[in-house]
């Protein structure tokens, strides 16, 4: 690896430390703050799936007034009458009650995603609402969903023309009457909050936000980017000496809270234990009564893994004068709380993929197709695809021409075949890879009826095989809605790249999959060409190799601080890159650890633009020309380029798609897109890539986060590195953040066909 040419080193700086609490990006991710929540296990800068769900709207919770100090603590509560070991087993049984209610509830016919909400709701809701034919689906974001007629499995018949995708219009805040805004202005001023929380408020509570906050006040954790502490000292000034740490609606809140700030980290659930320590940390004298009392109240849901036995079992042996068995022992039984929407999400999921494994019939016409594959890898997929309704493959970056031949031999075979990708960028690779763009389509644009095959009669997607790409992008909430989606005898590939991070939203889909081993799993044998290639399948292992570059296909820039970094960037993207290999610096993209920061995006962003595309930032801080990053949702940035802007909105080009983003919504969901995170860039590819490690960022580098970013640049891959030992270090001894989820137990729990033979 070496140098460019013609390299001169940039002037220096001081080299200074990473925000210890940066404030949150609206538009992109934002990297943890020093006073994370013991719950989110510590995450990394940019190893975290907080990134853009957290700062859709963390800037108005940090407008809170926080002046004021934790409330004074109040006397101890008496304690219990039962022991804590008494308190957990009544708990327990108190929660399987429940938990069988709502089992026999499943069990009973309802209409399907009828549980779900948040994302998920409101992609159903889409996707719903296209069935019908009344609107387009994005109109009826936030509404309830309709019922669906009970699902059949999929006609043999043609599939009708795919749809052209349309210019699409970012959805526009919900409606709110300015009666209830009013309300909670009058109860947020009198709290000493900000008027400017009212909209997130009322889009968090209801119209009857106002009531709420008056009787409850801290329900304003309910508002994203609220934290305890502010909410504390807006319940102070609307209630006074009437509240204290122990407040039963505090600690409800606080809960929740707690378990939001989890799913921010990619978890659906988290250990008791947590919940606790997170509450005792908060001035919770008794976390165990704080966290039955959440259960009670409906704030979370109750769930044990391990041993289902019943303790009376233990009791009734102890009063016969039977001693337990030693080495028969049960393994402790975990207790998780979760939220009630991953809960649902969860179990859908399992149940869905259940349907598609048990319902596929084996296909005996694919041996033909098997035989003219490309490569024995996409033969070996062929073949396991044509046997199972459910299959998992992976691979890196070369591996996604096996996906493409399986969807060419299908629909050679007259099978309604089509493969969807987390980016408008994927979608093109993967319309490349196929030869015909008509298969290829987003997973947004599939489930929103935009793209794709559309509807059968029965409302299930009119398909025969899916193939999903970038598979470790699918968050639990989307994977559920997906599922549903597809009719029985529909054949399902889930594929992707385990060594890259992890969705944006609560779950890891693909990996609890692969875990579970309740479906074929096909691992290609096809590497990634090329020095990249080599240097990410060494990293993919824990190896940071030295690898040979003669084309210099791979540079290392060393840098001595964070303004030599930002420099050295520049001219890489200006100068160097489009001089020594003619790639042009808008697909030249810069990836770096956080948002904050000396040389995070938010510094890197505003060099670039000064040196790429100078400009008053007339149309609300950006100028036509500039490269932006629209996040439309939590958890989805979308590339674009500004195009213009007037009294409809900012108008943008998202790779070939035009997007109109409304004026209300350009600060919160639109920002320069120069230099993006790790997460932001997972799922794309550009022909060059600089990855950006000042020495503030080693705490946030892991060896997912360094495969990811290495893995970005297809033709070319600069490193601008200034963390010295930090980075083999992080590669070799830094996983993937462990995240806590249901999922993987309930697939293992559900019957296969192998099973029931």
């Amino acid at each position: 690896m070496t140098a460019l040419p013609g390299e001169t080193p940039g002037t220096g700086g001081t080299d200074t430390p990473q925000d210890a609490v940066s404030p949150p990006d609206e538009a992109g991710a934002q990297e943890p703050t020093a006073d994370a929540d013991p719950a989110s296990d510590g995450a990394g800068a940019d190893d975290s799936p907080s990134d853009e769900a957290e700062d859709e709207a963390g800037a108005e919770g940090e407008a809170v007034d926080a002046t004021s100090t934790e409330a004074g603590a109040a006397e101890a509560s008496p304690a219990p009458e039962l022991s804590e070991a008494q308190a957990e087993l009544a708990a327990q049984r108190e929660l399987r009650e429940r938990i069988e209610q709502r089992k026999a509830a499943k069990a009973a016919p309802i209409a399907a995603g009828a549980g779900l909400s948040g994302t998920a709701a409101d992609l159903l809701a889409a996707v719903r609402a296209v069935e019908s034919g009344e609107k387009a689906g994005s109109a009826f974001f936030g509404q309830p969903a309709a019922p669906q007629a009970p699902r059949r499995p999929a006609p043999a018949a043609a599939a009708p023309p795919p749809r052209t995708p349309a210019p699409q219009t970012a959805p526009a805040p919900q409606t709110v009457s300015p009666e209830a805004l009013d309300a909670v202005r009058a109860v947020l001023v009198a709290g000493g909050a900000p008027e400017a929380l009212a909209r997130p408020a009322v889009g968090a509570l209801g119209e009857q936000a106002a009531e709420l906050l008056r009787t409850d006040p801290w329900q304003l954790l309910a508002v994203p980017g609220v934290r305890p502490e502010q909410a504390d000292g807006f319940a102070r000034a609307l209630l006074g000496a009437d509240c204290g740490p122990d407040d039963g609606r505090r600690t409800a809140a606080l809960v929740g809270w707690v378990l939001e700030r989890a799913a921010l980290q990619g978890h659906t659930a988290l250990d008791a234990e947590a919940v606790r320590a997170a509450l005792a940390e908060r001035a919770v004298s008794d976390p165990d009564a704080a966290v039955r009392e959440a259960v009670e109240e409906g704030v979370a849901l109750l769930f044990q893994e391990g041993e289902d036995e019943e303790p009376e079992e233990d009791e009734a042996a102890e009063e016969g004068g039977l001693a337990p068995d030693a080495d028969t022992a049960r393994e402790p039984v975990r207790i998780l709380l979760g939220l009630d929407r991953y809960a649902l999400a969860e179990e859908s999921l399992a149940d869905g993929l259940a349907r598609l494994v048990n319902a596929c019939e084996k296909a005996a016409d694919w041996a033909e197709a098997a035989a003219a594959a490309p490569s024995p890898s996409a033969a070996e997929l062929i073949r396991t695809t044509a046997a199972a309704g459910l299959v998992a493959h992976s691979g890196g970056e070369a591996a996604r021409a096996e996906p493409a031949a399986l969807i060419a031999a299908a629909r050679g075979l007259g099978l309604r075949a089509f493969g969807a990708a987390h980016s408008e960028d994927g979608r093109r690779r993967l319309a490349a890879a196929t030869g015909d763009p008509d298969t290829a389509v987003t997973l947004a644009g599939l489930l929103s009826g935009a793209q794709g095959p559309g509807r059968d009669e029965d409302g299930a997607l009119a398909l025969d095989l899916l193939v999903v790409l970038d598979a470790p992008q699918l968050d639990v909430e989307s994977a559920a809605v997906l599922v549903e989606a597809l009719a029985d005898g529909t054949r399902l590939v889930l594929s992707g790249d385990p060594g890259v991070l992890g969705s944006a939203g609560a779950g890891r889909v693909f990996a609890d999959v692969l875990a579970a081993r309740t479906c074929p799993q096909v691992v290609s044998r096809t590497p990634d060409p090329g020095p990249i290639g080599e240097l990410v399948s060494g990293i993919g292992i824990g190896e940071l190799n030295q690898v040979d570059a003669p084309g210099k296909e791979v540079v290392i820039v060393p840098v001595r601080d964070a303004g030599e970094a930002v420099h050295r960037t520049v001219q890489l993207v200006a100068d160097s890159v489009p001089r020594a290999f003619s790639i042009p610096a808008d697909e030249t993209q810069v990836i770096t650890v956080g948002h904050g920061g000396a040389a995070g995006t938010r510094v890197l962003n505003e060099a670039l633009k000064q040196r790429l595309n100078p400009g008053p930032g007339r149309f609300g801080g950006f100028d036509p020309g500039d490269r932006v990053v629209h996040v439309p949702a939590p958890g989805r940035a979308v590339p674009g380029v500004v195009r213009s802007a007037d009294a409809e909105g900012l108008h943008l080009d998202c790779g070939g798609v035009p997007v109109v983003v409304p004026q209300e919504r350009v600060e919160s969901s639109v920002r320069h897109g120069w230099a993006l995170s790790a997460h932001q860039a997972a799922g794309m590819r550009w022909p060059a890539a600089v990855v950006v490690l000042p020495g503030d960022a080693a705490a946030g580098l892991s060896r997912p986060w360094v495969y990811t970013a290495f893995g970005r640049g297809e033709r070319h891959l600069s490193v601008v590195h200034g963390v010295d030992q930090a980075l083999p270090r992080a590669v070799a001894e830094v996983p993937a953040q462990a995240r806590t989820t249901r999922l993987r137990p309930l697939l293992e729990a559900l019957p296969t066909p192998d099973a029931a033979s």
